[in-house]
């Protein structure tokens, strides 16, 4: 997926949010009241970086948007492209200290955000500011691009719509929970995933299979071994050959297997999904059934209960029954 520069001029109404014009409003009450009051209070750096969802959008998003920019990332887990962005992003909102917060959204368990907002792969990036939306860049850019791009979005804000910003309490501390008691397998999963930070694939795939030797129904090592078997197989492959060789061979099931590999860690869960299922509807035997089985480990990395692999599932079984 390659990063794609949005206009920064190109603000539209995010009309397909619920109850946007409201929440706008209730905002700029929220902030003239605290004027009145004597301004805003310091907020600890820690509130700079939130998860959200769908049920709190209104309060963490447009409301908030109308004291600051605030900054979307949607992701997921299985997105390793998300892994690099996100990051960036967390050090780069505590970096410039109050103009913007960060607001993450994991696009699983938010479809409908997702679709409100048109993305259409992932990672993707969005602002809302003054209860307004701007796309920002799809993909994982460069930080000298995303910077040039937040200089840009704290500009407009400032400019267009007088905001400047929160104050920070850099002094402000919080507690911290206490630990969770330590799970029997919790060194070999974090084992596991110091492997795949460090981009040692076959040492995640491993450890991932310890775990699964003595729990074979751990549901943490099993979408870790399928995550860590995708990147593995993706490792080294030149995609414009991958998607050449499988527009070239509609029938040849590793070309459409390989392809469909790179669709889904490039975020395109359905163009992965509908690509073997077609595949499958084509194909007979043993091709067949090694189409099935790589559509059925790619279930696995996104997860059962999402609703792309149950729309995914159904098309499956019409075309083997």
């Amino acid at each position: 997926m390659q990063p794609r520069n949005m206009s920064m001029s190109g603000v539209v109404d995010l009309a397909a949010v619920k109850a946007a014009g409201e929440a706008k409003a209730k905002a700029e009450q929220a902030r003239a009241e605290a004027a009145r009051q004597g301004g805003t209070a310091a907020v600890p750096p820690a509130s700079l970086v939130i998860d959200t969802d769908e049920a709190r959008f209104e309060r963490d998003v447009l409301q908030q948007s109308a004291e600051v920019p605030v900054v979307i990332d949607f992701w997921a887990e299985w997105c390793e492209p998300c892994k690099q962005l996100s990051p960036l992003l967390e050090r780069l909102a505590t970096e410039y200290n109050g103009r913007f917060v960060l607001a993450k959204i994991d696009v699983d368990a938010n479809q409908m955000l997702m679709q409100q907002f048109g993305v259409q792969g992932i990672p993707a990036v969005f602002a809302v500011v003054a209860g307004q939306a701007l796309p920002l860049f799809q993909g994982a850019a460069p930080e000298a691009q995303i910077r040039q791009t937040l200089d840009q979005l704290v500009q407009v804000a400032e400019e267009r719509f007088g905001l400047t910003g929160l104050t920070v309490d850099t002094e402000a501390g919080e507690a911290q929970p206490a630990p969770a008691p330590a799970g029997p397998y919790d060194a070999l999963l974090g084992a596991a995933v110091d492997a795949l930070d460090a981009g040692d694939f076959a040492g995640a795939v491993q450890a991932y299979k310890n775990v699964l030797a003595d729990d074979p129904g751990n549901t943490e090592a099993k979408l870790g071994l399928a995550q860590a078997e995708l990147l593995g197989r993706v490792k080294g492959m030149d995609p414009q050959k991958v998607r050449k060789d499988a527009a070239d061979a509609p029938a040849d099931v590793p070309a459409q297997i390989a392809a469909a590999d790179l669709d889904l860690v490039g975020g395109h869960v359905e163009d992965a999904f509908g690509r073997l299922v077609d595949t499958v509807r084509r194909t007979a035997g043993e091709e067949r059934d090694t189409a099935r089985k790589r559509l059925l480990e790619l279930f696995e990395v996104v997860g059962a209960e999402d609703p792309r692999v149950t729309a995914a599932r159904q098309a499956l079984a019409r075309v083997l029954f």
